[in-house]
């Protein structure tokens, strides 16, 4: 027995440090999602997110833009290079140290602060760490100096990420427009899949063994396979792009997933408690409705925080079964469209627009959570 004890302890042990382990792999990526949804774009593009917290090297480019003045044979232009108008929102702060100047764009920090060097007219300039910068030219600049340096930018958290997001053109018509999808494509599929996977755990009919066989087979079918046969199914019977052709299509590529699930935690009910109710003389759809939908919640719920999901943050099936005008876009195809561009390069939109897109799906997740494990056990054990 103390052997059989000791292999226990330690197979707790391993288990516990194998869920940490998982824990953590997925709670980096989503910490590092949640601090770039508050950085400035162009120190997500500079470092990662583990290091927001300390100053980035950034390169820019400005003109002085201070008055010259001649003193002798000499114009002289002094200034800050941070207070230019080009620059001076981004150096807010006043903590920021030069780290490297130059006079061309490929070479921008190709000289030590404090050193001087001959501009391209022919001036001298030199620019200090603290940004401070004298430039000195035998003819009348009209103007500063054009410079490119490189500086030590201090940490840069901004709300302007979400106000990009919550603020932008169509953004309330396609919250309610992901709604109007989500509620329904999660719904359809759950009245149907509850009335097959109980005719397939308790109903005896010919055939019964390959249906079950079927469900699970369609279980690894891609949904990409379906996209162009399907669409063209839709617009052969009238519905084409349409609210009421992707409920269709998602009810399609939920069923399988629904049925297989809610039939494991149906044929696992007491069949005393079916059996007893059938010499009560009741009928199926009385059972089904009275005793096995109330018993497999934890099922439906486990399922519908899947589909609820999956269908909440789809953007490929939108594509394909929405039309593409603004008033029938989704969240997802929103933020892609018009906020990311075709190539979605903008991080801090990109992660920002992760959060906001994810915050209905957490509140509905934390809800039902309780009835997950559950449900997913189902059928597991006898």
């Amino acid at each position: 027995m103390d052997n059989i004890a000791g292999q226990n302890n330690a197979l707790k042990w391993a288990v516990n440090i194998s869920v940490l382990i998982l824990v953590i792999a997925w709670l980096i990526p989503t910490v590092g999602l949640f601090v770039s949804s508050f950085r400035d774009r162009d120190q997500i593009t500079a470092s990662g997110w583990w290091v927001a917290p300390f100053s980035v090297e950034l390169t820019y480019r400005t003109r002085g833009d201070a008055d010259p003045r001649q003193e002798g044979d000499l114009w002289i232009v002094e200034g800050n290079i941070f207070e230019s108008a080009e620059v001076a929102a981004e150096f807010t702060s006043g903590e920021a140290q030069i780290t490297g100047f130059g006079i061309l764009g490929r070479e921008p920090a190709a000289y030590a602060p404090g050193e001087e060097v001959e501009t391209r007219d022919g001036g001298m300039l030199t620019v200090n760490a603290d940004g401070s910068y004298v430039y000195t030219s035998e003819e009348d600049p009209g103007s500063g100096p054009r410079v490119y340096f490189a500086a030590e930018t201090p940490p840069n958290f901004t709300l302007d990420n979400y106000r990009t997001i919550l603020t932008s053109d169509g953004m309330d018509r396609a919250f309610i427009n992901t709604l109007t999808v989500t509620i329904p494509a999660t719904i359809i599929p759950i009245l149907i899949a509850a009335f097959a996977a109980y005719a397939l755990a308790w109903m005896d009919f010919p055939g019964r063994g390959l249906l079950i066989a079927c469900v699970v087979g369609l279980l690894v079918v891609p949904l990409q396979l379906a996209l162009v046969p399907l669409l063209n199914l839709h617009n052969q019977i009238g519905i084409g792009q349409s609210f009421v052709g992707i409920w269709l299509a998602h009810t399609g590529f939920g069923l399988p997933l629904a049925v297989y699930l809610l039939r494991n935690y149906m044929v696992g009910l007491p069949r005393d408690i079916i059996e007893s109710a059938k010499v009560d003389g009741a009928t199926d759809f009385q059972i089904f409705l009275k005793i096995i939908l109330p018993l497999s919640f934890p099922a439906l719920a486990s399922f519908a925080i899947f589909q609820f999901l999956w269908t909440w943050n789809d953007l490929l099936v939108a594509k394909v079964f929405l039309p593409s005008d603004e008033a029938s876009r989704v969240m997802t195809v929103t933020i892609a469209d018009d906020l990311l561009g075709s190539r979605g390069g903008d991080w801090g939109i990109l992660a920002t627009a992760a959060f906001v897109s994810i915050a209905v799906p957490l509140l509905v997740f934390f809800t039902m959570q309780r009835y997950l494990v559950r449900g997913l056990l189902a059928g597991s054990v006898k």
